[in-house]
């Protein structure tokens, strides 16, 4: 069995997740964009490792982020992994204190701070996401003002867990945060129960989240009816009724990028790593 750290774990869940084939719409090792491909996201997954050895370390949650999001914006592409990062801290945090279990990182989630909200808030000025626009009366809120919005983090007294449960009915991250990270455990055990490589195993859990549930960031860079579109052309790949490699080609030309989904796949990838998934 592998005497791989824990951070080291999250930094290969990163890499396998991208070299997984075909993610229909997700750069991977045959398909990319013009302003975004393979290399960003290896680089990418280089220029995290400060950040997950802090989580792992068991500093804050908030800042171990931010500094894996500045590392990772060292790279050309800017913003290739922030959801997955979102999503790998708090479970390397957990898996550092023996709490690598849905309701061990509930608690870990939980334990954040208006510190920790802070640093996230900060992140943002690193790369550009794309968020949608707050609900009225939230806009002091707005990710997308970084360290502007701090004071009123702090007025709130909002802390990180309090920032994601805003956002759970719209993000498909945040909605991890507060619900034990229930998709990603079911993807981990779906990795485990597979066989043949792991990233193959990645791209076959990838479709089948995808058609589990809309994916959210599509949502907000195309619209509601395209994530439908994309939810039942993924049911369809699974039911043999489509070919995987070509909606992927399709997807890619549409600029359709399902990176939500992706988050979670590699988040399923680290808690199969530290499970015990053989690589």
């Amino acid at each position: 069995m592998s005497e791989r750290s824990v951070a080291q774990n999250a930094q290969l869940a990163l890499l396998l997740e991208v070299t997984g084939t075909p993610k229909p719409g997700n750069v991977d090792r045959e398909r990319e964009y013009d302003d975004l491909r393979f290399e960003h996201f290896m680089a990418g997954a280089v220029g995290v490792r400060s950040g997950l050895d802090r989580a792992a370390a068991g500093d804050p949650i908030g800042p171990a982020f931010e500094t894996a999001v500045d590392g990772m914006a060292g790279q050309s592409a800017g913003n290739t992994q922030f959801g997955a990062l979102l999503v790998l801290t708090p479970l390397a945090a957990a898996a550092s204190d023996g709490r690598l279990s849905p309701s061990g990182v509930d608690a870990v989630v939980r334990e954040t701070t208006v510190d920790d909200a802070a640093a996230f808030y900060r992140s943002f000025e690193h790369v550009d996401v794309a968020v949608d626009d707050p609900p009225d009366g939230l806009e002091p809120l707005d990710v997308r003002r970084g360290s502007d919005a701090i004071p009123e983090l702090r007025a709130r007294e909002l802390t990180l867990f309090d920032v994601m449960a805003e956002s759970a009915d719209v993000d498909g991250v945040a909605a991890e945060w507060v619900s034990g990270f229930e998709r990603v455990f079911e993807a981990s055990e779906m990795l485990l129960d597979g066989s043949g490589p792991v990233a193959d195993r990645a791209s076959d859990v990838f479709i089948e989240l995808l058609a589990d549930e809309p994916d959210t960031f599509i949502v907000t860079r195309q619209n509601c009816d395209t994530a439908a579109e994309v939810q039942r052309r993924a049911q369809a790949v699974l039911d043999g009724e489509e070919d995987a490699t070509a909606l992927a080609e399709e997807f890619v030309e549409r600029d359709i990028n399902p990176g939500t989904t992706a988050d979670l796949v590699a988040g399923a990838l680290f808690v199969a790593l530290e499970r015990g998934l053989d690589v």
